[in-house]
């Protein structure tokens, strides 16, 4: 009974994903929400049945989008697939919120490389070297322009700024990638959560933003990651690129603490729930200049006790 139930919920998830998949390929208005929820079958079947007969899933869904979209939809597979199986995998085994979290981040990690090493080997497609040539196409349209406008050497010096920073973003794909993998770890597992929730009368649920604390090691591998930048480097060798995407990806996660520290500051004072909100809103918006503040805020939280001598305190 449990193996047919198994087989059953399987063809069911299955044929929802492989849906979900062609709306998000070849329906543009609800496009964005299909993607969103390509991970939520294999959420659902990991949190019922662990990861074995997920992967089996994975697998037999793989074969199905390749017979119906050619090949070329494998990539689209695989990051919700290996995602969705990490955080149902993690909801199985009751793992909490914040794990279920860091693990669903693991898998978007591997399945996004794993569809761009597919679109660099197989489709020869090299993101990076296209956004350079974009880069440098754009660049020498606003020279001309500059040039017809009879603007001084000045505009030389700015039109190269910006072409050190446009191409610095290629030397941080690998920060964005995985900044983009937690936030869409976060969103799936939500989502998930919701869904779990209401399918099977569960209580999973994230807590409360303000009890969000990194372990110390994130501090210092910080200090040891910024005590290394200052050293004179190569700046297209492996070094000073690993060095810069971690100071980028840690700046990120020290500054979630500061602003989660300003939510359980806010909470601990009895003070409207409005206001964190709205501080994080101008930390958004102003981030350029607030953000700095905010990682030393976060640099404090972790290092220090501050959360414990308020409560205590209190």
């Amino acid at each position: 009974m449990n193996q047919s139930k198994k087989i059953t919920d399987g063809a069911l998830l299955a044929a929802v994903f492989i849906v979900l998949l062609l709306i998000a390929v070849f329906v543009p208005v609800v496009s964005l929400i299909a993607s969103i929820l390509l991970p939520i079958p294999f959420i659902m079947y990991a949190y019922r049945y662990n990861w074995k007969p997920s992967i089996l899933l994975f697998v037999v869904v793989l074969i199905l989008t390749t017979l119906f979209a050619t090949y070329l939809s494998i990539p689209l597979v695989v990051a919700p697939a290996l995602g969705g199986i990490m955080i149902g995998t993690a909801m199985h085994n009751h793992a909490s919120p914040f794990e279920t979290w860091a693990r669903g981040t693991v898998g978007f990690i591997i399945g996004f490389l794993f569809a761009y090493v597919f679109a660099q080997v197989l489709l020869q497609i090299n993101f990076m070297q296209e956004f350079e040539e974009m880069v440098q196409q754009s660049l020498e349209q606003s020279k001309a322009l500059f040039e017809q406008f009879n603007i001084g050497a000045k505009s030389d010096d700015q039109l190269k700024l910006l072409e050190e920073q446009m191409l610095l973003i290629t030397k941080l794909f690998p920060m964005m990638l995985v900044t983009a993998s937690i936030f869409i770890s976060f969103l799936s597992q939500w989502i998930g959560y919701k869904i779990v929730n209401r399918v099977e009368k569960k209580d999973f649920k994230f807590p409360p933003f303000r009890t969000l604390r990194f372990p110390v090691s994130v501090v210092w591998i910080y200090f040891f990651a910024l005590i290394i930048s200052f050293f004179d480097m190569n700046q297209n060798g492996f070094v000073f690129l690993g060095v810069q995407n971690i100071m980028a990806i840690i700046g990120i996660l020290i500054a979630i603490q500061g602003v989660s520290f300003v939510f359980f500051f806010a909470h601990e004072k009895r003070l409207s729930k409005a206001i964190p909100i709205i501080v994080t809103f101008f930390l958004i918006l102003l981030s350029p200049i607030l953000i700095p503040f905010v990682r030393i805020l976060g640099i404090i939280d972790i290092g220090f006790p501050l959360r414990e001598r308020m409560q205590a305190k209190k």
